[in-house]
């Protein structure tokens, strides 16, 4: 599959790596531009490469968004139209301002200004040392840390997991855009290592 991804910083950079590993092929950028990129290319190495962020958009199957979520409104619609896009962004008052949200779920927001995309919210929970070191392909999902995917798109949901999976841990469904309030900071779940039981648990307690 092809992945794109946009924002190298640590989920962003620790993901296309993992993607890379797994055997999928990724398209790296970022808003400084490709030739900045060239030392976490070469570190990923033969199945990574570095692109603008129109052409990692353009090449993904499947596009992760890993920028501060202030930005949101900079992702670009067009070239994401009919793309499963993956939000693992969190709003932070203290870095992205204030945003009015009405009521909405950060990935809600993502989707308003991404009409065509096929939004998941996925990867936003975990901190990035932990997605690095702690994916365990070879053992049972039971056994894995969880990352917690949410959607209105079934389809989209079940290609997220089945990433979820190949790079080593378990997918937790939370249900829909809306529901993915679950998994924001401050959420019972957000930054704590679960396996999927334990998750499951700790979500039935929110509310």
């Amino acid at each position: 599959m092809n992945v794109g991804i946009i924002g190298s910083g640590n989920i962003g950079g620790t993901a296309a790596k993992l993607f890379a590993t797994a055997g999928h092929q990724v398209a790296v950028s970022n808003s400084r531009g490709p030739e900045t990129l060239r030392d976490l290319v070469e570190e990923i190495g033969p199945n990574a490469h570095a692109a603008t962020v129109e052409e990692a958009a353009e090449f993904g199957e499947v596009v992760m968004e890993a920028i501060p979520f202030g930005l949101y409104q900079e992702l670009p619609a067009g070239k994401l139209s009919g793309k499963i896009l993956v939000t693992a962004s969190n709003y932070s008052p203290g870095r992205d301002g204030e945003i009015e949200h009405g009521g909405l779920a950060s990935s809600e927001l993502v989707q308003r200004h991404l009409s065509g995309a096929r939004v998941v919210k996925a990867f936003n929970t975990i901190y990035y040392k932990r997605l690095r070191d702690n994916g365990r392909p070879d053992a049972p999902l039971g056994e894995r840390e969880s990352i917690f995917v949410a959607g209105d798109d079934e389809e989209a949901k079940d290609v997220v997991s089945g990433l979820v999976e190949e790079v080593g841990f378990a997918p937790v469904d939370t249900g829909t855009l809306a529901g993915s309030r679950e998994q924001e900071p401050g959420s019972p779940v957000y930054n704590v290592a679960m396996t999927p039981d334990e998750a499951r648990e700790a979500l039935a307690g929110i509310g």
